[in-house]
C-alpha cells in the first residue's frame, strides 16, 4: 500500500489543483444536513468519467474508502465519510449533455442541479417531475443515489421511475452502462434500478439518461382544514378510495401552520385545525373536475375547504411549504430542529394511525413536534426540536425517534421514504428487511469486494 504522501501525489496527477488536503477544506466535507460527522483525508473534484475511473482504481488498489458527494443536502449522513478516505465532490460534473425531445429524455452529468434542469426544459414544454424540497440546490446524482421524490410523487412517481440508463464507475474503476435509450427491455437484470437508492455503495454515477414529462396545462390547489391530523389522514384515504389521484397531497399540522404564518403573515391559510393541500393538474377541465370532486368527498370531514383563488396564491403557499422544515426556528428560537425520526412512511390506509401515534410519542416524551409531509404517499416528516444544550432533551429526543422508526416498521412501513438510510438509520435495516438484508450484503460484496464504496452506510 502506498504512503499518504504517494497517494496525494497520485491524486494530484489525476486532477491537478482540484485536490484538497488542508484541514480547513476537509472540514467543510465532514457533514451534511444531518448530525452525522466524519473527516475525509482527501477531497477530489473530478470533471470527467475517466478521472473518476482512475481515482477509484487507485483507491481500490490501496483499499481507501471513497464517498461520493453532490450538494451535501442529505439528511441521513449518506455523503459523510465516516471511515475517512476520499470524498469525491461530483458538483463540477454539472452539464446537460443532450436534450432529446424526440425520445422524451435528457442526458445529464450527476452534478446537475434539479431546478436548473427544469429551467432548461421549460422552453420545450417538459419537466423532470421529482421535486424534493431542496430542488434549488440538490443534484441529480444525489437524487439517484437516494431515490429522491418530493411533493408530486403521488401522481408522477419517484426518481427511479425516470431513469433509463446510468453510466457507473464500479469500485475497481470499471465503467459500465446499466440501460439504454429504450423505453423497455427484457434483457438481463435491471442494473439501473439496483444502482438507484444504493447511496453510492455499489458504484459512482457519472452520467444519467432521464425520462421527462410534458408540463401540465394548469394546476389547481384545494386547501382543507380538519379538527385533527388523524381526521385529515382519513380524508386522504377517502379521496384516494374515491378514485381521485392528486398530483400532490401534503399535510401541515397546526404547529406547521404557526411556523408558516410567522415566516410569512400574508399567507392565505386556515386559522384553525390541521391542513391538507390537494393539488391537481392537467387540462383546465380535468383539473377543475378533480378539484370539485375532492371538495365534494372531503367536505363532510372538514372545518373549512376552499380552492386557491389565483396562481400567485398557490405559488406562495408551495414556496412556503418547501421552507417549513427550516422555518421551524421561528416558533422558538431557543430550540433547534434535529433530523431524526423524520422520514417514515406507511401504507396509505395506515396514515391516520401513524399520525395519531406520532402525536402520542410527542406527548409521551414531552417534546414539541411538527407534523408535515407527503401524506398522499404515506410519507410523514416529524420535526422534533430541542434545546441542544440540554442533555435530558437529547435523551428524550433519541428515544422518541427510535419509537417513531419502530412504529413505522410495525405498521408495515419504512424508516425512510425519501431521505435515505445513510448512517443515521442503518441500525433499523435488519428490523425492516429481515433475511433480505443478507441478499443486499451479498450484492454489496460482489460489486465491492474490498468494501471501499461509502462504508458504514445502509447497515451493510
Amino acid at each position: 500500500m502506498r504512503s499518504i504522501m504517494n497517494i496525494t501525489e497520485e491524486l494530484r496527477k489525476i486532477v491537478g489543483g482540484r485536490l484538497s488536503v488542508s484541514p480547513s477544506e476537509l472540514y467543510c466535507y465532514s457533514s451534511d444536513a444531518s448530525q452525522v460527522k466524519g473527516m475525509p483525508d482527501y477531497v477530489v473534484r473530478p470533471e470527467s468519467t475517466d478521472e473518476v475511473s482512475r481515482i477509484l482504481r487507485l483507491a481500490y488498489e490501496n483499499e481507501i474508502p471513497v464517498t461520493a458527494r453532490g450538494a451535501g443536502t442529505g439528511l441521513a449522513g449518506g455523503a459523510v465519510p465516516v471511515s475517512g478516505g476520499i470524498v469525491l465532490d461530483m458538483s463540477g460534473m454539472n452539464r446537460i449533455l443532450e436534450i432529446d425531445i424526440d425520445n422524451i429524455q435528457v442526458v445529464v452529468e450527476p452534478g446537475m442541479i434539479q431546478d436548473a434542469l427544469n429551467d432548461a426544459l421549460k422552453p420545450y414544454g417538459f419537466f423532470f417531475p421529482p421535486n424534493p424540497g431542496s430542488s434549488a440546490m440538490c443534484t441529480i446524482g444525489g437524487m439517484i443515489a437516494y431515490n429522491a421524490s418530493g411533493m408530486r410523487c403521488v401522481k408522477y412517481g419517484t426518481t427511479r421511475n425516470y431513469v433509463r440508463d446510468l453510466e457507473v464507475v464500479l469500485a475497481d474503476g470499471t465503467v459500465i452502462h446499466t440501460g439504454s435509450k429504450m423505453l423497455k427491455s427484457a434483457a438481463g437484470y435491471d442494473l439501473t434500478q439496483l444502482i438507484i437508492g444504493s447511496e453510492g455503495t455499489l458504484g459512482i454515477v457519472t452520467k444519467a439518461s432521464l425520462k421527462i414529462a410534458p408540463l401540465p396545462k394548469t394546476r389547481k390547489l384545494v386547501i382543507a382544514s380538519f379538527k385533527s391530523a388523524e381526521v385529515a389522514g382519513q380524508a386522504v384515504v377517502k379521496t384516494f378510495s374515491n378514485g381521485v389521484i392528486p398530483s400532490a397531497c401534503e399535510i401541515l399540522d397546526r404547529v406547521s401552520l404557526q411556523v408558516l404564518k410567522r415566516y410569512d403573515p400574508k399567507l392565505v391559510l386556515p386559522s384553525e385545525g390541521d391542513v391538507i393541500l390537494f393539488e391537481v393538474d392537467g387540462t383546465e377541465n380535468s383539473a377543475r373536475e378533480a378539484a370539485e370532486q375532492i371538495i365534494e368527498v372531503c367536505s363532510p370531514l372538514t372545518l373549512s375547504i376552499k380552492l386557491a383563488e389565483s396562481e400567485k396564491e398557490m405559488a406562495d403557499i408551495w414556496a412556503a411549504r418547501k421552507l417549513v422544515g427550516a422555518a421551524v426556528s421561528r416558533l422558538d428560537p431557543t430550540k433547534t430542529r434535529i433530523y431524526v425520526g423524520e422520514d417514515v412512511g406507511v401504507p396509505i390506509k395506515k396514515i391516520p394511525e401513524l399520525l395519531r401515534r406520532a402525536q402520542e410519542i410527542s406527548e409521551k416524551f414531552n417534546l414539541p413536534a411538527m407534523k408535515y409531509g407527503h401524506i398522499g404517499d404515506g410519507n410523514l416528516h416529524l420535526a422534533l426540536f430541542i434545546d441542544v444544550l440540554n442533555e435530558d432533551e437529547w435523551d428524550r429526543l433519541n428515544r422518541a425517534a427510535d419509537l417513531v422508526h419502530r412504529t413505522a416498521i410495525e405498521l408495515g412501513g419504512t424508516v425512510s421514504s425519501e431521505h435515505g438510510v445513510g448512517a443515521a438509520r442503518a441500525e433499523y435495516m435488519e428490523a425492516q428487511w429481515g433475511p433480505a438484508i443478507e441478499v443486499m450484503r451479498a450484492i454489496k460484496k460482489a460489486l465491492d469486494p474490498k468494501g471501499i464504496l461509502n462504508p458504514g452506510k445502509l447497515g451493510l
